[in-house]
Parts: structure tokens; sequence; C-alpha cells
């Protein structure tokens, strides 16, 4: 699934190709919207939230998400896409340029008002200029009991955050997979850390969070199970959790370092002895 910098990606892409431009076509391919036309409307920019997109036109936004195997992508005016027409979602055409979203789980045209709320339930955008660090801390610290790497992942708290970014937030700081948000003795560091790995790959298509840029060399822990601790050499665990449905995350494979992530109760009969 894309994660936050991927996203704010997209929306730059589309900023750019839209902005300013009249609509000459629309073509809506979800059922709730297989009659709007946008047509003859302008585009006011678009912009994007953690992993939402809202795009303004006229006097509407179109929001839209590209959940895991969503995109958008750009072509010249009467250029053969990409992919095949029948992924295609939604259409936005002007006489020059045709943006076309394909396999978006989420579409819909919602009034002005409508997207602010939608803004307002989502937490601080890491990458926004003006990052609410204090208020994303405040959303994540809400439920203290809860396990930190979902906290992470909650939009609701801080939007942006993916599965690569959460295992590797969590190596960088030493945290088990298993810790919770009270457990965190620096979660402010925890919260700086995620918005800085963001910052970091924002202008870069594939996530490096090693610094090496390098196939097989850009993570610390994901997607390496099994293979020797990058720090340590102690070998990398993998598991698929068993996640609550609380709070409505899916479920994600968690990679992390024994050595370098010791489990809160290591480090509880550690400190007793």
């Amino acid at each position: 699934m894309p994660e936050g910098d991927a996203v704010w990606r997209t929306a730059r892409r589309l900023d750019k190709a839209l902005r300013g431009a009249t609509l000459v076509r629309t073509d809506f391919r979800v059922p709730q919207l297989a009659t709007a036309d946008l047509a003859g409307e302008t585009v006011h920019g678009v912009s994007s939230r953690g992993k939402h997109l809202f795009a303004k036109i006229g006097d509407v936004s179109l929001h839209t998400r590209l959940g895991m195997d969503g995109s958008w992508r750009t072509y010249d005016a009467g250029a053969r896409w990409s992919r095949p027409a029948h992924e295609a979602r939604v259409v936005l055409a002007t006489e020059r340029v045709q943006a076309v979203g394909f396999l978006l789980p989420t579409v819909e045209l919602l009034s002005l008002e409508q997207a602010d709320a939608v803004r307002a339930r989502l937490g601080p955008d890491l990458l926004d200029p003006e990052f609410d660090a204090a208020e994303a801390l405040r959303r994540v610290v809400s439920d203290p009991g809860r396990n930190l790497g979902e906290a992470l992942l909650d939009q609701s708290n801080l939007a942006g955050v993916g599965n690569i970014f959460r295992n590797e937030i969590l190596y960088v700081r030493g945290l088990h997979p298993d810790t919770t948000v009270g457990d965190d003795p620096d979660l402010a560091r925890t919260v700086t850390t995620a918005r800085r790995m963001l910052l970091a790959n924002r202008d870069y298509p594939a996530i490096v969070t090693t610094g090496i840029d390098r196939r097989g060399q850009r993570t610390w822990v994901y997607g390496r199970g099994g293979e020797p601790c990058r720090r340590c050499g102690t070998r990398i665990e993998r598991r698929t959790p068993v996640v609550t449905q609380t709070h409505g995350v899916e479920e994600r494979v968690t990679y992390w370092c024994p050595h370098c992530q010791p489990s809160p109760t290591s480090v509880v009969v550690a400190s007793a002895l």
C-alpha cells in the first residue's frame, strides 16, 4: 500500500498537470457517481493529507484513496493508457492532459464542507510544512495501552505512516513491535522520527531508511525476515500478527531484530534482576 510520501508525490504531480485547467470531459466509473459530470469546471488544486487525495473542482472536492492497488497516472490528451481501461475508476480530461485513476478503492464527490470534515478526522499530516507535533502527540498518547505500531498506523492520530515506515520507525527507535504507547520512553521522539523519515523520502520513488539507495539495502528490517540485522547480525524475525479490530487496523506483516528491539517483557525482567 502506498505510504504518505507516495501520496504526497501523486498530489504534486496531479496539481501540476491540472491546476487552473478547465475539464473538457469527466468519467466516473463507480456506481454512485455514474451520472456525475464535471465538464466545464475548473480544477483549483490537488492536495494530500496522509493517504488521502483531494482535488478541488468547481465547488466540490473529489476525494480518493489509492489503497493497495490504486494509482493516478497522467497522459497527454489522446495518448494510450498504460493500464487496462476496465481498471479505470476516474477520468479527468483537459485539452492537454488526461488524469486517470485506476483501481481506486475510494472515489467520492464531497461538498467543500464535507471534505473539511474528512480532513478534520485525520491526524496532522507528517509532510505538512506546518505539522502540529503537539496535536499528533496528544492524539497518540490518548490511548496509552494501545500497541504503538497500531497507533502509528492509525491515520486519525498522524497521517502518512504505512507498514514499511511503521516497521522502520520501531527499529530505529529500538522498540519491540509489542511495545505499547505508554511503554515508549520518549514518544515525542518517535513522532519526530516518523516525520523525519517521511520528509527524507518524499521526493524519491523508493523508500530508503538506511541512507543507501541500492536494491536490497534500502531498509533496516522491512522485507528482510530471516536475514541478519545490519547492526548486530541477529536474525530478523517476521510475523503476521493477529490484529485487534477495535481500531480498524488491517493485518500487516511485522519485522524486527530481537537484539536491537528487545521485547518489553525481557526489558522488565532484566531491570528487576
